[in-house]
């Protein structure tokens, strides 16, 4: 598949899937109803109900602000987090580039998954305390690839004239670092969200995430994991859209990437 078609096939869906809400008519995705407990999808649910009669489309737009929020802002910190760590390795280097390499090492001993599942055990499940989680332990591959550009750039000849000239080290990194480095954030960024959708999504399936009345993508698919015999759509909808945005998410990373690569090899 050509990068062309999978971008189309992407704008495709997300136009798709606006143009849905716009002319759904929106229901309170708490409101039970006896009457239509686990009906299958139809013109008036077009989802189905749950197990309690609620609408299931209402509840995974609702749940959509908490993964996505939970994902873009993990993925935000855990990349501002790895930039720094990175630049700070790669402009100092010596004591502060063993120092970093020995963090990184030791983070990346232990399975990611695994340290999450450690991580939330011992607190509280909330919105802010799983942004926190994922962002701690999603920052050491952004770390990697910004400290190893950052080696290469702090090798160049005007970057050594300008710490001669004792230019501002905040003057350095933002006019000269931080331009050349953008590309690497951005794709480690948009990677990221995904990746922590994901993560987010695995730990409220195994109850460790959002918990009710708070809903995700994750809690719902959890919610129809009982029902798959009976209910099919309680679970397949949930899944479907976490497969939807997170292949869309590294489809766009790996087109950024190809980008910036050819235009670093035109540049050459």
């Amino acid at each position: 598949m050509s990068s062309t078609i999978a971008k189309q096939i992407i704008f495709v869906t997300i136009a798709v899937l606006l143009l849905v809400i716009c002319v759904y008519n929106y229901v309170d995705p708490y409101a039970l109803n006896r009457n239509a407990i686990l009906l299958p999808p139809s013109l008036d649910h077009l989802c189905g109900t749950d197990r309690l009669g609620r609408d299931l489309f209402s509840r995974l737009i609702a749940g959509a602000k908490n993964s996505l929020l939970i994902g873009v802002l993990s993925a935000a910190i855990s990349a501002f987090v790895g930039l720094a760590i990175g630049i700070s390795a790669g402009y100092f280097k010596r004591g502060v580039d063993k120092t970093v390499v020995i963090a990184i090492d030791l983070f990346l001993t232990f399975p990611t998954f695994f340290l999450l599942l450690t991580l939330v055990s011992y607190t509280d499940a909330s919105l802010l305390m799983l942004i926190f989680v994922i962002s701690v332990t999603g920052w050491m591959g952004t770390a990697r690839m910004i400290r190893s550009e950052a080696f290469s750039i702090g090798s160049k000849p005007f970057i050594k004239i300008l710490k001669i000239a004792r230019t501002p080290l905040w003057k350095i990194v933002f006019k000269y670092y931080a331009p050349l480095l953008a590309p690497i954030f951005l794709i480690s960024f948009t990677f990221g969200v995904s990746g922590a959708i994901l993560a987010e999504s695995a730990l409220s399936f195994l109850g460790l995430g959002i918990t009710p009345p708070d809903m995700s993508w994750g809690s719902l698919l959890s919610e129809g994991k009982a029902l798959i015999d009976v209910a099919w759509w309680v679970s397949f909808f949930p899944g479907l859209l976490i497969f939807i945005v997170t292949l869309a998410l590294v489809i766009i990373s790996d087109h950024l990437q190809k980008r910036f690569n050819s235009r670093e090899t035109i540049s050459r």
